[in-house]
């Protein structure tokens, strides 16, 4: 039997998220314009330190760059995991063709909303919340710097 890498991915990074510790006065959920305000801290950050000392502080899982279900990552314009804030171990992979459960290409959403500008929304995709371990509907900000777009995500419910 045959398993994709997608399917890997999403479990790996599903496994994570459950395992991650969330504090009892972290319960409330992030909000969209925490989402936005993460990345443009994270653009400032990268501009003012540079590659290098930027993805190590935004893989930083206790670090400035996480709050609740709120996290970083960090590719290059293949696709190419370069800082996660939620899951280290997957720096270096290739995600651009990670799927959610109902087959949204999530990453592809996301270099499709820089497109035309330098930022912009994803598409809604299904993921595993690790404030509350469920899947849940998610939407993702990405801003695109130089040869490298950095996205946050937030969870919520219809």
């Amino acid at each position: 039997m045959k398993v994709s890498i997608t399917k890997i991915l999403l479990a790996a990074v599903t496994a994570a998220c459950t395992l991650m510790p969330i504090s009892a006065s972290a319960q409330a959920r992030a909000t969209k314009e925490e989402a936005v305000a993460m990345v443009k801290k994270a653009v400032a950050f990268y501009k003012a330190n540079g590659k290098e000392k930027s993805f190590a502080e935004f893989s930083n899982q206790s670090g400035q760059f996480r709050d609740r279900e709120l996290f970083l990552i960090v590719m290059d314009q293949k696709g190419e995991v370069l800082a996660h804030g939620a899951l280290k171990k997957m720096i270096g992979a290739n995600i651009m063709d990670l799927r959610d459960i109902n087959g949204v290409n999530i990453i592809r959403s996301f270099f499709k909303a820089v497109e035309k500008g330098t930022s912009g929304w994803s598409d809604e995709y299904i993921f595993t919340n690790p404030a509350t371990q469920k899947m849940e509907p998610k939407l993702t900000y990405v801003e695109k710097v130089d040869d490298i777009v950095i996205a946050c995500g937030y969870h919520f419910t219809k």
